[in-house]
């Protein structure tokens, strides 16, 4: 069931970006939809809580953001197997994401302290970063 997944540098690099998006998309959105409440008072987790300071708890935006995340999990994932060209569509889906959302993360880092403001930078220019590198081609122009 799994397509022609071409060896090199950029194919390895590729599946690299797509496990992380994967793990990210799935564990975020598998909490936030089966545990909205949890999930809104502390996410990401590890002892940090950033969604509070963004205003109240909606059960419906939570449980909607869980089944976007785990809609974008599930291409990341059907790319991983598949390769040929949806490595590329993934990414160019999780890059207008991760634009549109970091974006307005960058407007709000005001509500946090100092750590929680450098840990959302890295985390979502982490994301944004993998989309990137799987939007654009290997060296010879294929995938």
């Amino acid at each position: 069931m799994t397509g022609i997944r071409p060896a090199g540098p950029k194919a390895t690099t590729d599946r690299v970006c797509l496990v992380l998006l994967a793990l990210v998309a799935l564990g975020t959105g598998g909490w936030a939809y089966l545990a909205p409440a949890r999930w809104y008072g502390s996410f990401p987790g590890f002892g940090l809580s950033w969604l509070p300071p963004l205003g109240p708890y909606n059960e419906h935006l939570a449980k909607d953001t869980g089944a976007m995340f785990l809609a974008l999990g599930a291409l990341a994932v059907l790319a991983l197997l598949r390769g040929g060209v949806l490595p590329r569509v993934a990414g160019a889906a999780w890059l207008v994401f991760n634009v549109l959302h970091g974006g307005y993360h960058l407007t709000m880092l005001h509500v946090y302290g100092p750590l929680d403001q450098v840990l959302n930078l890295v985390a979502l220019g982490l994301l944004a970063a993998a989309s990137v590198v799987l939007v654009v081609p290997g060296r010879s122009g294929g995938d």
